[in-house]
């Protein structure tokens, strides 16, 4: 049967690496988990409780399209709380994890062939997505010195773009960009007649400043975020975006066709977590205490060369002094010293062989002990 050419994406490797932890551990090997970027608690016991009880009571059918309203209400009044920002709930629209809102911002913005810029390194799944999409990446190659971010001037010489996505805090670097940075991205983007997204997945992850929400500067954009990081709810599915007023409606035609609704069970639980306050910040404590153990003891294992992150729960470091082919270095990391961390190539398609990101996602105890390990396995290679 035939295949269609844009079905042609890259695998998305650190669940390449995950599969071959997973092997190990099969194995009978204790694998110490640095590649994936999910947090090691649960969802909120409220949240949890909401469920359970939702259970008893509720069929949990089918939802509208574009969420519950209560949880919609939620968000907006999310924005408030954390930004200052007056959001109309009525431009909040749930999906079914991020990923479907970017096919749904993707959808809504794009026609098949445009230009849409990304900074690299970033998130492997854009370009992915947009590949099957019928639409073109186009990556911007950050520096060092810009802290791995986008810069206006790299938008403005960008040739033939419709749209840029940015992130901040960043994956894989953590990094974040300020309001005046933030918005001098927005506005070279709309110097150029390109769509503006935002990739907030990791507010609510930040150890100073607090990120910066697109909407405080414009409500010309889409902001995509989730409930997968700082709410602990990876595995549940469930995010929202945020859209222009007059395309709401736009979004809510394609969201009926692609998914129907997001899932009822999650949202419920979604609704609680918003209100979990204290054990979130709980969570985000243990990521500062094992975001200040990864500065001290990655350069002690020879990981010298990092942009300390403001925010999420990622190091990226340049390892081109130790190698150009980070997937098999990473594969030695497993074998050799029992942690999984992931290769750049899965952010960087053209520099990532000499760059690993690591998480610190995972408890606590298991960071020292991965740092542990790694300053051993470092030691013997020499």
């Amino acid at each position: 049967m035939r295949v269609s050419r844009r079905s042609d994406v890259d695998p998305f490797i650190v669940m390449d690496v995950m599969e071959a932890a997973r092997q190990a551990e099969a194995a009978g090997r204790h694998i110490i988990h640095m590649e994936v970027g999910q947090p090691a608690t649960p969802a909120p016991a409220a949240a949890r409780a909401a469920l359970a009880r939702a259970l008893e009571e509720d069929a949990l059918g089918y939802t509208v399209a574009l969420g519950l309203p209560a949880l919609r209400r939620g968000i907006a009044q999310l924005y408030r709380r954390w930004y200052g920002v007056d959001l109309n709930p009525e431009r909040v629209i749930v999906t079914a994890g991020s990923s479907a809102a970017f096919l749904l911002s993707f959808t809504t913005l794009f026609d098949a062939g445009d230009r849409v810029a990304l900074g690299e390194p970033g998130y492997p799944s854009y370009r992915q997505i947009l590949k099957a999409l019928s639409l073109t990446p186009v990556g911007l190659p950050s520096r060092a010195e810009d802290r791995l971010q986008p810069v206006p001037a790299a938008v403005a010489a960008a040739e033939d773009i419709q749209g840029l996505i940015v992130a901040s805090p960043g994956n894989p670097s953590g990094t974040m960009l300020d309001r005046p940075a933030l918005a001098g991205l927005i506005e070279a983007a709309a110097a150029r007649g390109a769509a503006f997204i935002s990739d907030e997945i990791y507010h609510g992850l930040h150890y100073g400043a607090r990120a910066v929400s697109a909407l405080e500067i414009s409500d010309e954009v889409h902001v995509i975020n989730s409930f997968s990081k700082y709410f602990s709810m990876t595995g549940w599915r469930i995010g929202w975006m945020v859209v222009p007023e007059a395309q709401v409606r736009t979004v809510e035609r394609l969201a009926q066709n692609m998914f129907i609704c997001p899932p009822h069970a999650s949202q419920v639980a979604a609704l609680a977590a918003l209100d979990c306050v204290d054990e979130l910040e709980a969570n985000r404590a243990v990521y500062a205490q094992n975001r200040r153990l990864m500065l001290e003891g990655l350069p002690k294992a020879g990981f010298t060369r990092i942009a300390p992150p403001d925010g999420a729960f990622y190091i990226y470091a340049d390892v081109s002094e130790l190698t150009t082919d980070s997937r098999a270095f990473a594969a030695e990391i497993l074998d050799g010293a029992g942690v999984a961390v992931t290769p750049g190539l899965d952010f960087d398609p053209h520099r990532g062989g000499s760059t690993l990101r690591f998480s610190y996602a995972r408890s606590t105890a298991d960071i020292a002990e991965g740092l542990d390990r790694l300053q051993r396995f470092m030691a013997q290679r020499g």
